[in-house]
């Protein structure tokens, strides 16, 4: 199983940012997917999640009308597009594929808000 997240960097307050989580080796349509993240000091949060077939989504209260989660089942990938950036969303961000046991998790990108 492999978990790959890209897309991350450098963004100014109020820009958005597009995250891209590409998978192999599961049956991508089959599991729901998340989004979460981790600030330095703080514990890893999630913030977004999607179920199987991308019909129904659920977030986090702090990220609830900036972001969206979505996936693509042919391309096994799912991705998270971010606008109104402020500096505390500034994290690591994983992708988790909710896989029967512990799941998989990717290495994280890191997203850095700041002018």
């Amino acid at each position: 199983v492999q978990v790959v997240e890209s897309g991350g960097g450098l963004v100014q307050p109020g820009g958005s940012l597009r995250l891209s989580c590409a998978t192999s080796g599961f049956t991508f349509s089959n599991y729901a997917m998340s989004w979460h993240r981790q600030a330095p000091g703080k514990e890893r949060e999630r913030v977004a999640h999607i179920i199987n077939t991308g019909s129904k989504t659920m977030y986090a209260d702090s990220v609830k009308g900036r972001f969206t989660i979505s996936r693509d089942n042919r391309k096994n990938t799912v991705y998270l597009q971010m606008n109104n950036l402020p500096p505390a969303d500034t994290a690591v961000y994983y992708c988790f594929a909710r896989l029967p046991g512990p799941g998989s998790w990717g290495q994280g990108t890191q997203v850095t808000v700041s002018s």
